[in-house]
């Protein structure tokens, strides 16, 4: 009896397929864990960064809180002045940040535009409330471009776009303010966005407006590098006759309300 429990127990054997499955499991979810790490490391850090610029919210106390921000310029612009789409508009800054545009908008609900887009349809996205983030594709790319996309992917009433000959790597608008910056890792682009992203104090003219647009992002007119004409508008110009006027507001935020996120 001695000799046959001791010849079951050695045909038993090492249960190596056993040990095997567990071990690739264990790999698998060490691998699995490790890229949902990787991968969303660049969302965890702009909710930090985020989270620090929360003292740049408005209030009806700090209507406009990108004053405080070093380096933020701003102009007064009338809104409302439209022209056709074949028509160019002789700006007073690069890029714009108010003054007329198109009858429609770009659309500015977290679009990431790979290539320049006409300039009047961003400043129109302006007048809705939008942050626009230029810049020089000559001297942003790879990790500081990554590092500006993530402040605008999916993020409503944001837009970015390259803008040939950029004077500064960075630049960003909402309307009547500009910021421009050298680094991407500027904590002052998290504070400008927090600041005047949809800020419901009366800082932009269309409060409640839409940034979404019946065109697709991609068949958006391209960027004219050329200087415009003789027959561009000037920034006083009260709008062509036959464009669309902008639709009534749709909703109205009371002063006290927090910017949206």
């Amino acid at each position: 009896m001695k000799a046959a429990r001791s010849s079951v127990v050695s045909k038993k054997g090492t249960p190596w397929g056993t040990i095997i499955a567990v071990v690739a499991i264990v790999a698998l979810a060490a691998s699995v864990v490790t890229y949902y790490m990787i991968a969303s490391a660049p969302k965890r850090d702009q909710k930090t960064r985020e989270e620090a610029a929360a003292a740049f919210a408005p209030s009806q106390q700090d209507p406009d809180p990108s004053k405080r921000i070093p380096g933020v310029v701003t102009a007064t612009y009338s809104a409302g002045a439209h022209v056709r789409a074949t028509e160019r508009v002789a700006y007073d800054k690069t890029p714009p940040y108010g003054g007329p545009h198109d009858d429609s908008w770009a659309s500015c609900n977290g679009v990431v535009y790979p290539n320049a887009v006409r300039t009047e349809k961003l400043v129109h996205g302006l007048e809705h409330g939008a942050v626009w983030i230029a810049y020089n594709p000559q001297q942003v790319s790879g990790a500081a471009l990554d590092l500006l996309k993530v402040r605008v992917e999916g993020k409503p009433y944001s837009m970015m776009s390259p803008y040939p000959g950029l004077d500064k790597p960075i630049s960003l608008q909402s309307w009547g303010h500009q910021l421009k910056l050298d680094n991407a890792d500027d904590p002052r682009i998290d504070q400008f966005i927090a600041a005047l992203r949809s800020n419901p104090n009366g800082v932009y003219p269309e409060l409640g407006a839409s940034c979404d647009s019946s065109i697709a992002p991609e068949d958006e007119p391209p960027f004219d590098p050329a200087p415009p004409g003789p027959d561009a508008k000037p920034m006083d110009y009260k709008g062509t006759a036959g464009t669309s006027p902008d639709a009534p507001q749709q909703s109205q935020i009371p002063p006290s309300a927090p910017a949206s996120k």
